[in-house]
Order: structure tokens, then C-alpha cells, then sequence
């Protein structure tokens, strides 16, 4: 019988099997690490494609985690997340609007990295798209004074919007930096509605300003931006 409790989660990290980026760990390595870490959901969301398989989920179900279907798409040269969504089709998903399909109960479109110094932050276009939106992003990358998700916070308090904590991981020691703890049944359906209802606590601090995470911080734009520039010659 499922009770519900605080459920530790992250809903947006990236694996080698991610067809942009260039990731060390698989998604069963992911899994493996977030398991050893206490993590009892996970999403899995590589840009532009659906990691996700029975397979998966069931090794997922194996090491105590709840493996919801995720994706990281590409859209008017912007980042949207996707959860709980397999049917994503690129294209028929050219515009911010062509997202509004994907709105159902048991599914979630949230805004990632919005205004982070990134070329796929939505930033303005945000606004535009707010009704198409069910959650805002609280990144890991930040200091005590540099952060880009003040101004995340401040939207989604504007537009009465759940903030969820992520870490957007791309190494494996970024996995816990940030997360949400989501009070729900351990099933996806109640972890869904729990979010839209903002039953969500975000664990997070600030990261050190030292050089190495300075660095992996670069590393992490520069691929951004890179990436992007790739994509958009397609």
C-alpha cells in the first residue's frame, strides 16, 4: 500500500545517452549513483529523445527509484522540459504554442534554466508562453552572489507557478546538488499532481566560488552554446 512522504527528486539530468552532449555516465550508472544517494525519483531528460524503456524503468524500480519519462526539446531556440510525455514528435513541434498539446493532468512542461547566461534560456519568452507552462526551474549552477534563478523565483511566485529544484546534472558529482523533495506516493501520477499542487521543498545551497567549479561551470556554458549553434545549422 503507498502512504505518502517526502519523495527526494530530480527531474532534469542528462546521460551519455543524450545525442548532443557529450556525457561520461549512462543512465544506468545515473541510476545506480542516485540510488547510493537515497534519490526516490528520477527523470531522465536528453535533449530531443525519450530515454526511457520498460527495461529501464523496471531497473530503475529494482534499485528503489521511479523512473518518469522525460525530455529536454529544442523549440524556436529554446529549452523546454517534458515529463511524462513519450509521444514527443519534432515535427509536429516547431513553435512555443505546438507545446500547448502536451498539456495534460498526468504530464508536466516546465521552464528549465529560464534566465541563465544561456543562449536556450526562454527569458522573455517566457512570459509570452506562461499559460503554457506547469513549473519553473531552480538550477544547482549558482554562488551566493550570482544567482539567475532570483529572478525564476520571482516569476514563479508572479504567476502563482511550483518551483522545482534540479540539478541539470551533465557529471555525475553534480547529481544532489540541487532537488526537490515532493510529498507523494511513490507513483507518477501522485508525483505529477503533488508538484501542481506545490507540495515541494527545495534543497539547495550555493555552490563555492573556487576555480574548479568556476570551471565546470564554463564547460558546462561553452557546451551549451556550442551545441546550440550545432543544432541550429540542422
Amino acid at each position: 500500500m503507498n502512504c505518502t512522504r517526502k519523495l527526494k527528486a530530480d527531474f532534469h539530468i542528462h546521460t551519455q545517452e543524450d545525442p548532443q552532449d557529450r556525457i561520461r555516465y549512462t543512465a544506468r550508472e545515473l541510476i545506480d549513483y542516485a540510488s547510493h544517494r537515497g534519490f526516490d525519483v528520477l527523470a531522465v531528460t536528453n535533449h530531443n529523445v525519450v530515454t526511457y524503456s520498460r527495461e529501464l524503468r523496471e531497473y530503475a524500480h529494482s534499485k528503489g527509484i521511479l523512473l518518469i519519462p522525460g525530455i529536454e526539446i529544442s523549440v524556436e531556440r529554446k529549452h523546454v522540459i517534458l515529463l511524462n510525455r513519450e509521444d514527443f514528435n519534432p515535427s509536429q513541434t516547431k513553435t512555443l504554442e505546438d507545446i500547448r498539446q502536451y498539456r495534460r493532468d498526468d504530464s508536466l512542461i516546465i521552464a528549465p534554466h529560464p534566465y541563465f547566461p544561456i543562449l536556450q534560456g526562454l527569458r522573455s519568452s517566457l512570459d509570452k508562453a506562461i499559460d503554457i507552462f506547469d513549473a519553473i526551474e531552480y538550477t544547482h549552477f549558482y554562488f551566493k552572489r550570482i544567482n539567475f534563478n532570483r529572478k525564476a523565483e520571482q516569476k514563479a511566485t508572479s504567476f502563482n507557478l511550483p518551483l522545482l529544484g534540479v540539478s541539470d546534472a551533465h557529471f555525475l558529482r553534480q547529481v544532489g546538488t540541487t532537488y526537490s523533495l515532493i510529498e507523494a506516493e511513490k507513483n507518477t501520477q501522485s508525483v505529477i499532481h503533488a508538484i501542481k499542487k506545490k507540495r515541494i521543498e527545495i534543497i539547495s545551497s550555493p555552490m563555492r566560488f573556487t576555480s574548479s567549479n568556476i570551471l565546470l561551470g564554463l564547460r558546462h556554458l561553452a557546451g551549451q552554446v556550442f551545441n546550440h549553434k550545432y543544432w541550429f545549422k540542422k
